[in-house]
């Protein structure tokens, strides 16, 4: 294949997820409003929140750390509520890292950083199977780009704004409506589906824990179950498919 043909399979690649992630794009600018807003009501300064939004780069777990900064929470408490809440990353890197474990780990650590809950969905919808294929870097960058781009404008608009936004515009529900459009796409399996009922389940009979320490236990429960529902659904396929082989 000659180099010309090589970039225009690339920039092929890279407009199919521009145009894939594209109706996704202002869903994840609304949201990233929303906490934007939501972090100089917590009584973040523009520099603190713009800091915040460019650095962590996760909109669940700024909006589930601001209520603790705000309560003045003890720092282990912000830092494990952030981490925990960001475990799904961990999934994320290693749902990718087979198809790309031959970059530098510099590229891989950027990548890491720009990736977010919907492009690495949209990805392995695409590309399902691991293993090298020229067209998977510029793809997922397609999809990487505009959606870190989206957030980001959308979150440093609402810092810019957020000290003229009333706080009768009931902010805190258009962010949960906002997360529920992005995550209700992904729910795209009976584990997950599992997961999120569970979590949800606990989250809401451990509501008045301090600290929003039920927000941990919820998304480690939620996770904990989907993984085992996954694993029991497999091994239940994998019976069924010898049964019939047999």
């Amino acid at each position: 294949m000659t180099e010309t043909a090589s970039t225009e399979i690339e920039k092929a690649a890279f407009r199919e997820a521009v145009k894939t992630g594209g109706a996704t794009l202002f869903g994840i600018g609304a949201w990233g409003l929303v906490v934007g807003v939501a972090m100089i009501k917590a009584g973040l300064t523009v520099p603190q929140a713009l800091g915040m939004t460019f650095l962590v780069f996760a909109g669940s777990a700024q909006l589930a750390s601001l209520p603790l900064i705000a309560a003045h929470a003890p720092a282990w408490v912000i830092f494990l509520t952030a981490l925990v809440v960001n475990l799904r990353f961990v999934i994320f890197s290693a749902i990718l890292a087979p198809h790309f474990s031959y970059l530098p780990w510099r590229q891989r650590a950027w990548l890491g950083y720009l990736s977010g809950d919907v492009s690495v969905g949209l990805f392995i919808y695409r590309y399902p199977e691991p293993g090298y294929d020229p067209r998977k870097l510029p793809y997922l960058k397609g999809l990487l780009l505009p959606n870190w781009t989206s957030w980001q404008v959308g979150s440093v608009i609402g810092i810019l704004l957020g000290s003229q936004v009333p706080a009768n515009w009931g902010l805190g529900f258009a962010g949960t409506l906002a997360i529920l459009c992005i995550m209700l796409p992904l729910v795209m399996n009976k584990a997950a589906l599992v997961g999120v009922v569970v979590a949800g389940a606990i989250a809401l009979a451990t509501i008045h824990m301090p600290y929003k320490l039920g927000l941990l236990i919820s998304v480690l429960a939620g996770m904990a179950v989907a993984m085992a529902v996954e694993e029991w659904l497999e091994k239940r396929h994998a019976s069924s498919t010898g049964k019939e082989q047999a």
